[in-house]
């Protein structure tokens, strides 16, 4: 199966080494994409992710590791798209101190196929940390809603002394009658509003 994507990308190129940009742009250029942005210091690459949210970022590592982390640093927390490395050399430590601090994937410059297939393997990495951190927002609003639940049972169990049974039925029965979710009627129990009297069926 081919995961190729033929959607020409937005991309930030930043690069210690301005004069090496060029060269950065042509490769991405032959690859189908547009370098609409280029950076060598970090308030440059905070200044262009606010003008122009880029759909990628490629870092081009040179002989200073300390700036390069610094700019993955930088364009993870604003860019809303993923971030791969150019790297001429193998550098275990880079690679790891980088993806701590949100590299998707790295690639050797010099192969147009290899910068390719690291752009499509960071783009899926980040639509699966995105769908994630989706799953994870749901997963805690649905356990912030029944334990809101919970707490208004508890609070109509105490108030009205009956079952955990009724006291849902109650929570459910007024929020059909007055067309509202069984969550914001708990929620208003849960802040101590008047509500279900001790007769109510």
């Amino acid at each position: 199966m081919d995961d190729r994507t033929d959607t020409r990308l937005r991309v930030l190129a930043a690069d210690e080494d301005r004069e090496a940009l060029d060269q950065t742009a042509r490769l991405l250029g032959d690859l189908g994409h547009e370098v609409t942005a280029c950076a060598v210091s970090i308030g440059e690459a905070a200044a262009q992710i606010a003008a122009d949210d880029p759909d990628l970022a490629v870092v081009v590592l040179h002989d200073d590791e300390q700036h390069a982390l610094d700019l993955i640093d930088e364009i993870s927390e604003y860019a809303s798209g993923p971030v791969i490395a150019l790297m001429d050399r193998d550098d275990p430590e880079f690679v790891t101190a980088a993806a701590e601090r949100g590299l998707d994937a790295v690639a050797r410059p010099e192969s147009g196929d290899a910068v390719q297939s690291a752009i499509e393997l960071a783009l899926r990495r980040h639509a699966e940390r995105r769908q994630l951190a989706e799953q994870v927002d749901q997963l805690e609003s649905a356990l912030e809603r029944r334990a809101t639940i919970e707490r208004a049972k508890g609070i109509l169990m105490e108030r009205h002394g009956i079952g955990e049974r009724e006291a849902f039925e109650r929570l459910r029965s007024h929020a059909r009658s007055h067309n509202q979710t069984v969550v914001s009627v708990a929620n208003a129990v849960s802040e101590g509003h008047e509500l279900l009297r001790r007769d109510a069926g």
